[in-house]
């Protein structure tokens, strides 16, 4: 008997064996294509009800053995899984387009979009309709059979194109390796990245050290080699990556795809790939991407410029550097960072041991929204480190299941992340209450010593707190836009607000104890964890925006005529530029969060996220950042209401405008 395919509330995961996945998912397929076969064939004129609402609950079965598959192979994986998703990811990817590109199934959907000014409907009803259609309308359903065929052709090109890119920047990676033999040279480097070097020499049989590419070797190198010529070294080789005459050049693929991007967007009637993607953001539009980077540059700017000249002057009077390169940077930022706030990680972390950080974040919690946290051992773990709760309210009303789990091991993904194992949604007048799971990968406990996080390790434990939060508290009538179901420029926003509160005295003081003393964390050392925060602010702010006005550069004007990166890209950066430039280097050749990833006309939306998070906070702080009120409008407006609305709605019924990037500049000291 199949566990998976059984009835069950919270996941089975003792009985679950890597046998079972295969046939529990493709019968999930087939109950779906049932399901969806009762829409078509139904008789009935198609209504909101029998097509809109019912598509909407179909292959529920599926995504919970799905999510149940996908979630192990990322928390606890092993060679056997790995190979199934290898297998099941084709199926799946097959049965999404068997549905959007389902012609008699977009009929109906569309026959019901077509009829909604006539339709009585809630405002999440008519934002379940038009995304509903959306999901169709820009995978091609409204195009004629040829264009269809010329949609597949470019999607099945950017696919293949776009692997090769990723393709092309690894070999680069590992085509590189600074190998040293001489001692002398390591000058300044910490203990443990020499040490990581010397392993990397020893599995290539080779003697000394070698530093590579991967960021865990280049990053350390380059804030700490006291070698000038090797950072130089590094740092060209870097900026080198599919830049160089050879078989990984990525020039000509990052023309074919910019350009195969315009002419998916053409087809689909959108003026750029940026007019395209931006229409299901919160941003809306190219303009008002671009405008908002242009605020925040001016803004961030002058405080960049004063930045770089002091830390010039400081690489003068320490060395005598007359030019600045970009190879400098993070040495000399590192030096001076160290001279003027004297913070060492390793003094903090007695303060943060994990069981009274997560004690803490559930104090929050239960102060903010009255949710209260029961550890329970009745709940299926995957692994003996998760932990389980049921989730209540103060009225002692189910909320949710939540499953963590914090310590790394072999067949876990590094990283941090929050996740679903059931979604919330109401049916059958049943709201049925959502499972969610943080995963994380903090130091384990030692026989003499607790777990103890770095400060940073407690802004990450927060962070994915924040979007469980999110999940938990979804309160809405379809799953499909429930929970953290919101546009991507929306969803970061429930988590970096909750990093606030770590940077908070009233909040510290709830679990920041010494572990062995119980004493509080000194003030002092706060002051300076927030000082710190903001150093060089300037200068990262004008690195962010460089990265994402390249972007969109590149994604919302018509590329057919550029035909060198490297003068495109001088243009790009003229505004943002502080070091010289360097002949040999272009960033869009290993930009993979664009050619790569899913961040293509969307690299602005880390800075996006930054200004709500700010704004929204501050709106806290004035009232005081346990304020009931203002924590019921954001549990009421944001965190319950999923993508029910659009984001900048929702926004401002919470905030009573729209956001200002002020919070961000002043909390980044930059006004």
């Amino acid at each position: 008997m199949n566990p998976l395919l059984q009835d069950f509330n919270t996941a089975p995961f003792t009985q679950i064996k890597p046998e079972h996945y295969k046939p529990a998912i493709q019968e999930g397929i087939k109950i779906a294509k049932t399901e969806i076969d009762k829409i078509i064939n139904n008789t009935d004129t198609a209504s909101f009800e029998n097509t809109t609402v019912a598509l909407d609950f179909t292959g529920s079965k599926l995504g919970r053995i799905t999510s149940i598959f996908f979630n192990l192979n990322s928390a606890e994986t092993n060679e056997e899984i790995q190979k199934i998703a290898q297998e099941v990811s084709p199926w799946l990817s097959e049965f999404r387009n068997d549905i959007t590109l389902n012609e008699a199934l977009f009929k109906r959907v569309k026959t019901v979009f077509d009829d909604k000014e006539n339709l009585v409907l809630t405002p999440e009803q008519e934002m379940l309709l038009e995304k509903q259609y959306k999901s169709f309308s820009r995978n091609g359903a409204n195009l004629k059979e040829a264009d269809k065929s010329k949609l597949r052709e470019i999607d099945a090109k950017l696919s293949k194109l776009s692997l090769q890119f990723g393709e092309n920047v690894l070999a680069e990676t590992n085509a590189f390796e600074l190998h040293l033999t001489d001692d002398k040279r390591l000058s300044g480097l910490p203990e443990s990245v020499k040490e990581a070097a010397r392993e990397v020499a020893k599995s290539k049989e080779k003697t000394g050290y070698i530093f590579t590419l991967d960021y865990p070797s280049y990053i350390p190198f380059l804030t700490y080699a006291d070698d000038r010529e090797l950072r130089k070294k590094m740092a060209i080789a870097a900026g080198k990556k599919a830049f160089q005459e050879n078989k990984f050049n990525n020039e000509k693929i990052v023309l074919e795809i910019v350009n195969l991007r315009q002419q998916r967007a053409n087809l689909l009637g959108y003026k750029t790939h940026a007019h395209f993607v931006l229409e299901e953001r919160m941003a809306e539009t190219p303009e008002k991407v671009i405008e908002f980077s242009n605020d925040l540059l001016e803004k961030a700017k002058p405080a960049a410029i004063k930045e770089f000249k002091n830390l010039s002057n400081y690489a003068k009077k320490l060395d005598g550097i007359t030019q600045l390169q970009k190879w400098d940077g993070a040495y000399y930022s590192e030096k001076l960072k160290k001279e003027l706030f004297n913070l060492d990680q390793e003094i903090l972390k007695p303060y943060f041991q994990l069981e009274n950080v997560i004690d803490g974040v559930f104090e929050i919690a239960n102060r903010l929204f009255g949710l209260k946290f029961e550890e329970v051992n009745d709940i299926e773990k995957y692994h003996e480190d998760v932990k389980t709760y049921n989730v209540k309210d103060l009225d002692g009303t189910f909320i949710a299941v939540f499953y963590a789990d914090y310590h790394p091991r072999k067949g876990k993904r590094n990283g941090a992340w929050m996740t679903s194992y059931k979604p919330q949604q109401i049916k059958d007048d049943i709201n049925e209450r959502p499972h969610v799971s943080i995963v994380c990968n903090f130091t384990k406990p030692t026989a003499t010593k607790p777990s103890l996080l770095t400060f940073n390790e407690v802004t990450t434990l927060f962070h994915e707190f924040g979007h469980a939060l999110h999940g938990m508290l979804a309160n809405t009538t379809y799953n499909s836009l429930s929970g953290t179901s919101v546009s991507w420029d929306f969803v970061e926003l429930p988590s970096q607000v909750l990093e606030n509160w770590c940077y908070e005295k009233e909040a510290l003081e709830l679990f920041a104890k010494h572990y062995e003393t119980g004493e509080v964390i000194p003030m002092k050392y706060v002051e300076k964890i927030k000082e710190s925060a903001s150093f060089h602010e300037g200068m990262q702010t004008l690195r962010q925006l460089s990265f994402g006005l390249l972007d969109m550069k590149w994604h919302s004007e018509n590329p057919s005529e550029i035909k060198s990166i490297k003068v495109f890209e001088k243009e790009a950066f003229a505004e943002t530029k502080l070091y010289p430039d360097v002949d040999e280097n272009a960033m869009s050749t290993a930009f993979s969060h664009i050619f790569q990833g899913g961040y293509s006309a969307g690299y602005y939306s880390y800075k996006w996220a930054e200004v709500l998070d700010a704004d929204a906070f501050e709106y806290f702080l004035e009232k005081g950042i346990f304020d009931k009120e203002v924590a019921s409008q954001f549990k009421d407006n944001i965190l319950s209401k999923g993508g029910t609305e659009k984001p900048m709605t929702l926004y401002k019924r919470f905030r009573g405008q729209e956001p200002k990037p002020d919070a961000l500049l002043k909390r980044a000291g930059l006004i």
